[in-house]
């Protein structure tokens, strides 16, 4: 979940040259290039789904591919969404499982606040857009828990470029909320967007997914064994009807976060090294380019799409609800129980880190995604929305966070004078 160290552009650290393929894996460890990847993915979609050759990205998106005898006949726009960011989910599950039993999360009680300022995160959000909608009278409450997410790639890295000057706690208060948020994000997939379920697909999947643990468990890690054993947990999860991703999660908490004898590195730690490079370079651009693309020209253009209800409450509800729930459910926790940020972290601290918190983006385009059927028009005003959002969150969340930093460093500045 964090950048890694950087070694000399062009060479491993041994010396050996390495590839163009070599260097964009390696540019993928800096959080902040991985992100702009991401970014540049979603915005071709955009500028491609909004130009006179707009067809062909219609076309491209739903060009159906697969295997229909096994229910695998989807449009390449599914394949993205069910198939692919399948690979991203697991690289959560293992970062997951690294946290419950050596992370930021295995003390329940040091990470209690940030483990509540999460519920309190997705409280929020789904507040506000629930509030949009009756006010609005729309009666459409389907997007509820589009804006609850919070994309911990692109949050670590806006805090890690104008976080400058904060207490290193801040970083790991956003880190566990956003892996608590990431949990509650796929419970609600896995509850809320599970319209039928087929028992015996959902058994097979589940078997595959412990016979997946054991292999791992025994450090049976040949990929022409575990491989075929994922595929076919992912294949029968899809077919159970429970989104496939969560085969993903559940296939990665599998994993053994603690070296066994003889072992360097953990199981997680190894996996995610080889995997999170495909997961930010390939899937997740790939994710975005495929959910970004909104055709704004053929569906009463920006204005309409902007006053739509179900709009409002996704961009008011990531920045405005990850504000109201997270700052406000702090506030309200330090103030009336003996709860406590500690660490050198203030309230005042929580305030920008709540706003970079509001940063949904890729959790929360899934979620719009399977909020509206593919033909509403409110699936894309919902997903518009979700981009415009999630920038507003980034932009305040830097502007909050250098405003915080230069009033930390002038108190200190102070402080230092005074005790002269």
């Amino acid at each position: 979940m964090s950048a890694q160290p950087r070694t000399v552009r062009g060479t491993h650290h041994h010396g050996a040259r390495v590839g163009p393929l070599g260097r964009y894996r390696h540019r993928l460890q800096d959080e902040r290039f991985a992100g702009l990847v991401l970014i540049l993915g979603a915005a071709v979609a955009l500028v491609w789904a909004n130009s006179p050759w707009r067809g062909s990205y219609e076309a491209l998106s739903s060009y159906v591919v697969g295997p229909e005898a096994l229910r695998l006949d989807l449009a390449l726009h599914s394949w993205a969404s069910d198939g692919l960011l399948a690979l991203f989910f697991f690289v959560v599950g293992l970062e997951l499982k690294t946290e419950f039993i050596t992370g930021s999360l295995r003390d329940v009680r040091r990470a209690l606040v940030p483990i509540l300022a999460a519920v309190f995160g997705m409280a929020g959000p789904a507040l506000v857009n629930t509030v949009v909608q009756v006010v609005s009278g729309s009666g459409v409450y389907n997007g509820w828990a589009i804006p609850v997410a919070t994309d911990i790639a692109f949050a670590v890295a806006v805090l890690g470029i104008f976080g400058r000057g904060f207490p290193p706690a801040v970083r790991t208060f956003l880190l566990t909320l956003a892996v608590v948020d990431d949990l509650l994000g796929i419970t609600v997939i896995a509850i809320f967007y599970t319209e039928r379920i087929d028992a015996l697909a959902l058994a097979g999947s589940l078997a595959l997914i412990v016979l997946f643990g054991l292999l791992v468990r025994r450090r049976l890690t040949h990929w022409w064994l575990l491989v075929p054993v994922a595929l076919g947990a992912w294949g029968l999860m899809h077919a159970s009807g429970v989104h496939a991703t969560i085969a993903g999660v559940l296939l990665g908490m599998t994993v053994p976060a603690l070296t066994a004898r003889g072992e360097h590195e953990a199981l997680t730690h190894r996996f995610v090294s080889l995997i999170q490079p495909w997961s930010a370079g390939l899937v997740l651009p790939v994710f975005a380019f495929f959910a970004s693309g909104v055709n704004v020209v053929d569906t009463g253009g920006i204005g309409e799409m902007l006053t739509d209800p179900v709009a409002v409450g996704v961009y008011l509800g990531l920045p405005l609800g990850k504000l109201v729930g997270i700052w406000g459910g702090v506030a309200l926790l330090v103030t009336f129980t003996r709860l406590r940020l500690g660490n050198g972290v203030d309230l005042a601290d929580i305030m920008p880190v709540s706003l970079v918190a509001g940063i949904g983006f890729t959790v929360s385009l899934l979620i719009a995604s399977l909020s509206f059927d593919e033909a509403d028009p409110q699936s894309a005003h919902a997903r518009i929305a979700v981009i415009l959002g999630s920038l507003v969150a980034a932009v305040l969340g830097a502007v909050a966070l250098r405003v915080r930093a230069s009033a930390r460093i002038r108190g200190r500045a102070a402080h230092t004078h005074h005790e002269d």
